[in-house]
């Protein structure tokens, strides 16, 4: 074997990328294609009463307006949301459920054209009383049912109460995190082409070709064999595209009624409005232990804002259930339906709102008992999962405590809070435990070896900017011990064998097993006609005369990984410093240590854990949503106003990735990074601007108003 997993390649579509070469989905170009423009609610609540679209029919170069009076009604049945199924505004009524919902669609010839008359439209509506803020109306919070993660809102083992009333040290705060949106470089978009009225070929930028397709085929009555979708790069996904929301039927709907292909771009005030985000969360965490610290009882209950006409529920309690060993432990998830869109899946969703107020609990609790931060969660380390009753298929996070300690120079850290300085400036230590999920799903892939010795191997899988074109490569290159510049690795595309959206972590472990399944059964079919052990394979296809000889394997889980509770680890420290004058967080340094199995390329790794660094600096110091609970719109709706990290907000980060072997999470011990990188990072942030300050900070983000 040639060893190519492991190894350091530079990104195979880096190049594509930086020239301009790789073509994103709104810059694909179909011929004839009209541009579609969405005109959005006014109001947040209520009834469309009428449309008026004379002014914007008689434009130039418009062929269409589409709204609730003229849209043709889907055939579709109802979206089941026990699968994901999400609900759509696509005009087939006159309700209003959230502020800018799709109320009309202009088609023109141009884009320009269709923005000025989409300006042109007037509405007349009958708006209701706006209910938007969580805070007022927690007291209309339901349980999240069966509706709740991992298929359960709740859960509990031993008796909470009686434990609290025998602990030494008792905690119980509220923890609470503002809304965070997607911004990811490339805003959604989507092209569509009908072919006659019953097959469809849609272009679109998304993180799951295989959602987008089924959603379309059941919305217009169509097999899901006729209806073709085509992503081969992704400018960013973070969960925003990980299912098709409103925009992609309409464009579908805007094609068929002008019976040309049209292309609709969602503007970046449209993308904090139409493409979900993560909810606002109220959490309430009690602690009890012992007087050395060691936790007898737990507790943390989640209450979330929602949408009235859908519903998604942020799991912020999953790592209660199973990070710290303690016996007696309740979660509870808990919604509250708003005038509001859709929540949805976020970067590191429950675990990154979630891991912020269980970690900063538990600093909380390391200064009541008066025991180091990490010393305490070295008293509470959990050995085997106690929620699933499981050992874990491995957890190293007591390297990453070590590793990332040590690195950062932890045993020199003070406990007294404002003990540390640099000239003016106060300086502060934190620290957090890492976790999250390690996923996989069924995946299929084709190898093919080609008679001129290339081998072609094929997913539907999606490229969200993480490296997957890369790391299926090596794992391709290795398992048929071919140089890694001979391999071709095609994706994105619904002809290609199937394989889950790109979400939660779990593309490198799903369709990497699939790939390296797929070359091991070609090896197996080619490897007994090889005339000497080192022949090359194109010689063996080239004795076959055939053009090609291909294998095709559909991976699953195995029953080896039921057995087990399969988790990444990591520990997070980072340094603040602020002046008391104008105490301005400044992030001075980050290490963190992660442990996530094989690892198949360190630097996409690496790139990954680092992004999700960045994206927790913004959500702990930077990104807020402002809401005008007037109207329930969201007011800072570009970057200028809403405001992500930039270069100076970061600083040096230090990555250890910490060696772990897990030989029962699936064949090629792959965890995925995508997502763990943010879980941990604005809680340690928070820890270190109390040691720093002496002042707790229980609501993100931490601003110099909450500081002053």
């Amino acid at each position: 074997m040639k060893g190519d997993i492991g190894k350091p390649f530079d990104r195979i579509d880096a190049r594509a990328k930086v020239t301009g070469t790789a073509t994103y989905t709104s810059e694909i170009g179909v011929a004839n294609a009209a541009h579609a423009v969405i005109v959005g609610s006014p109001i947040a609540r209520g009834r469309i009463l009428g449309i008026e679209t004379a002014a914007a029919q008689q434009q130039a170069g418009v062929l269409a307006v589409l709204t609730p009076a003229n849209a043709p009604q889907l055939p579709g049945a109802a979206p089941d949301p026990k699968k994901g199924e999400r609900v759509l505004n696509v005009l087939q009524d006159d309700r209003v459920w959230y502020v800018d919902q799709p109320i009309a669609v202009v088609i023109a010839d141009t884009l320009e054209r269709a923005q000025h008359a989409a300006a042109l439209v007037a509405v007349k509506h009958e708006a209701a009383p706006v209910d938007a803020a969580l805070d007022a109306s927690i007291g209309r919070a339901i349980d999240a049912g069966d509706l709740g993660p991992n298929g359960k809102a709740s859960s509990a083992r031993g008796d909470v109460a009686s434990a609290m009333a025998t602990a030494t040290h008792r905690l119980e705060q509220v923890y609470r995190t503002q809304i965070q949106a997607h911004n990811p470089i490339e805003p959604h978009a989507t092209t569509a082409v009908w072919h006659g009225d019953n097959r469809l070929t849609i272009y679109d930028a998304t993180q799951g070709i295989f959602n987008v397709r089924d959603v379309l085929a059941k919305r217009f009555g169509l097999e899901p064999k006729n209806v073709r979708v085509i992503s081969h790069y992704l400018g960013g996904g973070f969960g925003c595209k990980g299912s098709p929301w409103s925009h992609v039927v309409l464009a579908a709907m805007a094609a068929r009624a002008v019976k040309r292909p049209v292309k609709l771009v969602l503007t970046r005030p449209q993308m904090f409005a139409l493409v979900g985000y993560r909810p606002t969360t109220i959490q309430r965490i009690t602690l009890g232990a012992d007087a050395r610290g060691k936790l007898v009882a737990l507790s943390h209950d989640t209450t979330a804002e929602c949408s009235r006409f859908d519903r998604f529920v942020e799991p912020s309690g999953l790592q209660s259930r199973h990070l710290y060993s303690c016996p007696n432990v309740t979660t509870s998830h808990r919604i509250v339906e708003l005038d509001v869109g859709t929540p949805t899946f976020t970067r590191g969703p429950g675990a990154t709102s979630g891991t912020f107020a269980l970690e900063s609990a538990m600093d909380e609790l390391a200064y009541a008992a008066n025991v180091d931060p990490v010393e305490l969660r070295l008293r509470n380390h959990a050995t085997r999962d106690e929620d699933e009753d499981k050992p874990y298929s491995a957890k190293t996070i007591l390297q990453c405590y070590a590793q990332a300690a040590q690195r950062f120079g932890w045993s020199k850290r003070p406990m007294k809070p404002g003990s540390l300085r640099d000239g003016g400036k106060l300086v502060g230590w934190g620290m957090a435990s890492v976790t999250y999920p390690a996923k996989q799903r069924p995946a299929a892939a084709t190898a093919r070896m080609l008679a001129d010795g290339t081998l072609v191997v094929q997913s539907g899988t999606q490229d969200i900017g993480t490296g997957t074109y890369t790391i299926m490569s090596q794992i391709a290159a290795d398992a048929l011990d071919v140089p890694l510049e001979r391999v071709r690795f095609e994706l994105g595309d619904t002809a290609l064998p199937e394989a889950p959206l790109s979400a939660g972590s779990m593309t490198a472990a799903s369709v990497g097993v699939a790939v390296a399944g797929a070359c091991a059964k070609l090896r197996a079919e080619l490897a007994p006609q090889r005339r000497a052990p080192d022949e090359p394979w194109a010689a063996v296809v080239a004795r076959s005369g055939k053009p090609e000889i291909l294998a095709t394997y559909a991976a699953v889980d195995s029953p080896e990984r039921a057995k087990y509770s399969c988790h990444s680890f990591g520990a997070c420290f980072v340094e603040v410093r602020i002046d008391p004058l104008l105490p301005l967080v400044e992030i001075g340094r980050i290490v963190a240590a992660y442990a996530a199995g094989t690892i198949v390329n360190p630097k996409t790794t690496r790139s990954q854990y680092i992004g999700g660094l960045v994206w927790g600096i913004g959500y702990a110091l930077r990104e807020v949503s402002v809401r005008d609970p007037r109207s329930a719109r969201i007011v800072t709706r570009d970057l200028s106003d809403y405001h992500v990290p930039v270069e100076t907000d970061v600083p040096d980060l230090e990555v250890i990735q910490v060696d772990e072997v897990d030989r029962h999470v699936n064949e090629l011990g792959i965890k995925g990074v995508g997502e763990i990188g943010m879980s941990g990072v604005t809680a340690a942030i928070a820890n270190a601007v109390f040691h720093a300050t002496g002042k707790r900070i229980r609501e993100l983000p931490i601003t110099i108003d909450k500081l002053l």
